[in-house]
């Protein structure tokens, strides 16, 4: 990790520009450890104390088994250990090297967000209060980043923009990146915070790297500071201060094993057992219940049919894609959360079976819409409650007639649902 006395405040002064870029590495690099982790087995120390079998020198009580457990790593990981690829957090300082890593990024960002006009990604990339951070292949060439401007005074980074090449994106590039960003900026700067609006095609990848769609940040801090985007969804990750994000992975495993050994101390369950003596001559069909430890563990046919039932609906991933897509739109600003009573005291007396799209989050989680008529039902009281409560000439009347030509449109668009959006 970097001193104190070398960390580096790019939001607050530039970079010198005869700076080389070898020393911008990130300095989080994956350790050099072999991909093996090792426990001690107190489960397996408690079966062994139980049978007697354990011996030591200074009493009956010995150091408990040591077990290897593998830990399987990620190709970026392997790479980067082997020194195929490494990470360099660059800014715009004028050096030769790093003009040429940011246009290496410019170009995948680019490429990889079509929909992004390419004179503004190019404006972002080399300003000069953004950093950026990217995987760079030997010799130079950029196989993905990330852009972010950090503000250090608010204790907040905004992430810009975050692409891997098309041809990288299966060897674990984007969640080590994301591990060597958290790393870096937690050392080098008072940042805590992450916020960043994502597409839908983004929003799986920010939410397994810790991203959430529940704001904790205070809107006085982050509101006018970020860039607003249309069809985003704004979301925040909180970095923990005691957590190294490159070892994640291993202390996730530790802490799995711990529980599991914890288990094996009072469970049977990891035992291994004989087959029984009607298979001697090959396997056969058996009553479960006649094998003793089935029976002792309390299983019952009742069980398997219950594990072999969806845990969802047929419609719930077609329903998902369609909330999320009015969730998305720019006309769901009003809808996004229930009515604030101190802001708009008299609404619950007017409206008397309120909704909005958490609420209806919430319900389709909890499998509430078996059928899209259901999930319908719900979505018309928003606009019939917003158009009742308000004059047709108001930005949210205005609003609730577009998301709801929105979501017919949408219904029309799935053929087994477009007889429902006849008449609309």
């Amino acid at each position: 990790m970097a001193s104190e006395n070398n960390k580096r405040k790019a939001s607050e002064e530039a970079l010198s520009p005869d700076s080389q870029l070898q020393s911008k590495k990130a300095r989080t690099d994956s350790p050099e450890r072999e991909p093996k982790v090792c426990f001690f087995d107190t489960g397996m120390l408690s079966a062994e104390c139980a049978n007697g079998n354990l011996k030591s020198e200074g009493g009956p009580l010995g150091k408990p088994p040591l077990r290897i457990v593998p830990f399987p790593e990620k190709p970026a990981v392997l790479e980067e250990r082997r020194g195929e690829i490494e990470f360099r957090v660059v800014n715009n300082d004028g050096s030769r090297d790093s003009f040429v890593v940011l246009t290496g990024l410019k170009c995948i960002f680019q490429k990889q967000l079509p929909k992004m006009p390419k004179d503004y990604i190019a404006r972002l990339v080399y300003d000069r209060s953004h950093l950026s951070i990217a995987i760079v292949k030997h010799p130079l060439e950029v196989v993905g980043g990330i852009t972010y401007r950090p503000f250090n005074s608010r204790r907040f980074a905004e992430i810009v923009f975050c692409a891997i090449s098309s041809d990288q994106q299966v060897k674990g590039y984007g969640a080590h990146l994301m591990s060597h960003l958290k790393d870096y900026v937690k050392a080098t700067s008072p940042i805590m915070h992450f916020l960043t609006y994502a597409d839908n095609y983004a929003i799986g990848y920010f939410k397994k790297q810790g991203f959430t769609k529940e704001i904790t940040l205070d809107k006085s801090i982050w509101m006018g500071y970020i860039k607003d985007y249309e069809g985003g969804t704004i979301m925040q990750c909180t970095m923990l201060p005691k957590i190294r994000y490159l070892e994640i992975g291993r202390m996730l495993l530790k802490q799995k094993e711990a529980v599991h050994a914890k288990i094996r101390a009072f469970s049977r369950s990891h035992i291994i057992h004989a087959p029984p003596k009607e298979w001697k001559n090959g396997a056969c069909k058996i009553d479960p219940l006649s094998i003793p430890a089935i029976k002792q563990s309390g299983w019952s046919p009742d069980m398997d049919e219950l594990a072999r039932q969806p845990r969802h609906g047929p419609n719930y991933n077609q329903l998902l894609h369609l909330l999320n897509d009015m969730q998305n739109h720019s006309a769901a600003w009003p809808f996004t959360q229930p009515v604030n009573r101190d802001e708009v005291p008299d609404y619950y007396e007017v409206i008397k079976e309120p909704m909005d799209l958490s609420t209806m989050e919430e319900k389709h989680e909890k499998d509430m819409y078996p059928t899209p008529q259901d999930f319908i039902k719900d979505a018309m009281l928003i606009f019939d409650n917003c158009r009742r409560y308000n004059n047709e000439n108001t930005p949210y009347a205005k609003s609730a007639n577009k998301l709801e030509k929105f979501m017919w449109q949408q219904i029309r668009n799935i053929p087994e649902w477009s007889h429902l959006a006849d008449g609309h």
